[in-house]
């Protein structure tokens, strides 16, 4: 061992970060060696996971293993050097980045120390003068440093050692007997102490926000692996569907096809009998034919006036004129076989319906109605859950929240990111609107609800007349009038749908829309009619789809 290390170099015992010795080496994917606290505390403070010599880029932080091979070379190498005598250690050539000896002429070796009296850089040769002689032993050694100048007071000539508070900048002696006579000037060694700790403050914070920011990543991350894990719970449940439907499809096709070929076989069959029967038929004619053709051609006239009274009348047949074969009708088989499938459809968007509705139901979020916002013609209960229409108007203060006409109503809270869920009660009503709105809409006089205006709505008229204001509106057919509608908004995928809750059943989806700004929940429960629309709306309770 002793042998082949007197093969290698100091320098391939050197980390390139610390530029000492390895100590605990650890190697990495690209091959790179490194303390393994230098390269821990190298990636600490970098985003990215990269290799400081090679510059190799690393998706994910490389987990770290000490290279027992190279940490006995170390221990070795260390143990080996600190045999040798000093100089041989010391005594070396300078490399890139370190400090010069200045007074070494052709090559130049490292400096031990530098002098701030003689402002120069000594390598331990010419650095014993100023241990060994009186007059130098006085001097002021430092660790080696270059441009030793900019340590020098440029008017003065002399050591800058003090800190001028009041200027924020490095003076001489001489300073404080001059222009920074009033100046508070302190030591450098004071001035340090402030300065490490607010730089030791600084890097905490510093520190802190690398940490959040590293949080955030695992935050982003771990929404990664959640879409992934929606995305394949998605995938597998449409497939399944789409499955299923198809073989919905194949089956009935099949059941058609069938019931068709059935028909057309019965067909067949009778056609079948009639021609066997008429085949029968044609056989015993022919037969008689020949008969009376053999016997007209008689010479006998004896046997021909006998047997002419036998053969003179065809064999009895069926009466043929009245006998069809009518082809099977078909009117309705595709419609019924369409119809059924239709069925199946329904019942598959159903089940769809209900899963999709009880997963929106977990962005329920507690929605109270805006006093500040409320129309005078409106009533709203103490606690900001209903609200219904007044014949008598109220006096309100106006501000530029409140609508001055219409009927209508913002809730207190306001969204800008995410998803909510909310349920309205709408029963005996024959008349509303609802939905999300634009921040910025005009509350004053009359507007039309739409998209291209700022709303989201869909709305109840004439007690059966459903419409999703898509501008233009489009008319709904619903089953039934729903007794509570639901409302799910997801603002970055710019969807707002509405459902019946009871029935379970999508009523409406406005999709694509985009939202720039904070929306709001809208309600109006229209006018009272003469109390025929006097039922309140009601923000009600989410209750779960089971």
């Amino acid at each position: 061992m002793s042998a082949a290390s007197c093969l290698l170099t100091e320098d391939q015992f050197l980390c390139s970060i610390c530029l000492d010795v390895f100590t605990d080496p650890v190697t990495i994917p690209c091959g790179h060696n490194f303390c393994q606290n230098c390269i821990t505390e190298h990636w600490d403070s970098n985003v990215q996971y990269q290799c400081p010599n090679c510059k190799d880029m690393f998706s994910t932080r490389p987990q770290l293993k000490i290279n027992t091979f190279i940490k006995e070379m170390s221990a070795q190498f260390r143990q080996s050097a600190q045999q040798k005598p000093s100089s041989s250690s010391e005594r070396r050539v300078s490399k890139p980045g370190e400090v010069p000896c200045d007074v070494c002429t052709g090559t130049k070796l490292k400096a031990l120390k530098s002098c701030l009296v003689c402002l120069t850089s000594y390598c331990e040769t010419h650095l014993e003068p100023h241990l060994t002689k009186s007059g130098l032993k006085r001097h002021q050694l430092m660790d080696p440093v270059e441009t030793l100048e900019d340590r020098m007071c440029e008017k003065h000539d002399k050591l800058l050692e003090l800190f001028c508070k009041n200027d924020q900048r490095c003076v001489c002696v001489m300073c404080t007997y001059t222009d920074h006579k009033t100046h508070d000037v302190v030591p450098l060694e004071e001035e340090c102490e402030g300065k490490k700790a607010e730089l030791g403050k600084t890097e905490t914070e510093i520190q802190q926000m690398i940490q959040k920011r590293q949080v955030k990543i695992e935050e982003l991350k771990h929404s990664v692996e959640l879409s992934d894990e929606n995305a394949d719970r998605e995938i597998a449940e449409g497939v399944g569907v789409f499955s299923a439907l198809k073989e919905s499809v194949e089956r009935r096709q099949a059941e058609l096809i069938n019931s068709i070929k059935e028909k057309q076989r019965e067909t067949e069959k009778q056609a079948e009998g009639f021609i066997r029967e008429l085949e029968q038929e044609i056989s015993e004619l022919e037969k008689r034919r020949a008969e009376v053709e053999q016997l007209s051609r008689s010479e006998d006239h004896l046997q021909l006036l006998q047997n002419s009274t036998s053969l003179n009348a065809a064999p009895p047949t069926k009466d043929w004129t009245e006998v069809r074969v009518h082809p099977p009708s078909y009117e309705g088989t595709v419609v019924r076989a369409v119809k059924q499938l239709e069925e199946t459809i329904s019942e598959q968007m159903k089940k769809l319906i209900e899963a999709e509705l009880k997963r929106v139901q977990q962005y329920e979020v507690d929605v109270t109605l805006d006093p500040d916002t409320e129309s005078p013609w409106l009533i709203l209960s103490d606690d900001g859950k209903q609200v219904l229409h007044s014949d008598v108007k109220k006096n309100l203060s106006d501000n530029p929240k409140r609508f001055d006409w219409c009927s209508n109503v913002f809730s207190k809270q306001s969204f800008s990111s995410g998803r909510f869920y909310y349920e309205v009660q709408v029963k005996g009503k024959n008349c509303w609107d609802l939905g999300v709105t634009r921040e910025s809409i005009n509350r004053k006089g009359v507007f039309t609800l739409a998209p291209q205006k700022g709303y989201w709505t869909t709305v109840l008229r004439n007690g059966n007349e459903y419409k999703a204001c898509a501008g233009p509106d489009v008319r709904l057919s619903l089953k039934s009038g729903p007794e509570k509608v639901g409302v799910f908004v997801d603002y970055e995928e710019g969807l707002v749908s509405f459902y019946d809750v009871d029935a379970a059943a999508l009523i409406y989806s406005f999709t694509g829309c985009s939202f720039t700004e904070k929306i709001y929940p809208y309600f109006s429960p229209g006018l009272n009619y003469d109390s025929k629309n006097s039922a309140p709306l009601i923000i009600s309770p989410v209750s779960h789809t089971e």
